[in-house]
């Protein structure tokens, strides 16, 4: 990664030179902005984390209770299994017909289990991703207006950044605009319509995104 840093800087470094002869090209303007402080310091980014944490909390209580007596379930069935594969003759007959009821029942629920959890973990992802596109509806035109009032024609992250002087930096700014332009957000699913598509890369709030119990898993 380091290697790629510096060979991009070697080449943006040689490209006024080879231009130089042709056209000498405006000089750049640019700003930076710490989204990560934005992003975990705003007033509607901690609420919404809370919110989502509150929610993977939930998914996770809730995979929890499925997964638990499924699993409990199915050690009793393979008991099941085993003493019957001991037997012999129709005693063995008798004793596998009796559990075919027992194992698609146990099958029937853990689909449903497993498409509850299903069902939970996009209505959280969605919600998160719901939570992203407002904040950067939001920061979008923060961006342009600052960027607008101080003449620069680039706003870049910080963590895109090898250098620059304090003066550049714009976050207590952004997140100062943030605040008033978006005290709230609104921390459910995409509506459908937008929900359809696949949104771009966006800003959001560093959250761990939960992992999915599977029914059955020991």
């Amino acid at each position: 990664m380091k290697t790629k840093l510096l060979l991009a800087a070697a080449l943006v470094a040689a490209v006024p030179t080879a231009g130089m002869a042709q056209q000498r090209a405006a000089p750049a303007s640019i700003l930076v902005v710490d989204t990560n402080r934005v992003l975990r310091e705003c007033t509607a980014c901690v609420a919404a984390t809370a919110a989502l944490q509150a929610q993977e909390a939930t998914f996770q209580q809730r995979g929890q209770a499925l997964t638990g007596p499924l699993q409990t379930e199915q050690q009793s069935i393979q008991q099941a299994v085993q003493a019957a594969s001991a037997l012999t003759g129709t005693a063995r007959t008798n004793a596998e017909n009796a559990l075919r009821p027992r194992i698609q029942a146990f099958q029937q629920r853990q689909q449903t289990a497993e498409q509850e959890l299903r069902t939970l973990q996009q209505n959280f992802e969605s919600t998160r991703v719901h939570v992203s596109l407002q904040l950067n509806q939001r920061l979008q035109p923060i961006f342009t207006q600052i960027m607008n009032a101080r003449g620069a024609n680039l706003v870049i992250s910080t963590d895109a950044r090898l250098a620059s002087a304090p003066t550049l930096d714009i976050t207590s700014e952004v997140l100062a605009q943030l605040n008033r332009a978006a005290p709230s957000v609104s921390v459910t699913p995409l509506p459908p319509q937008q929900g359809a598509g696949q949104p771009g890369q966006q800003p959001r709030p560093q959250q761990p995104r939960p992992q999915q119990p599977r029914p059955g898993d020991r």
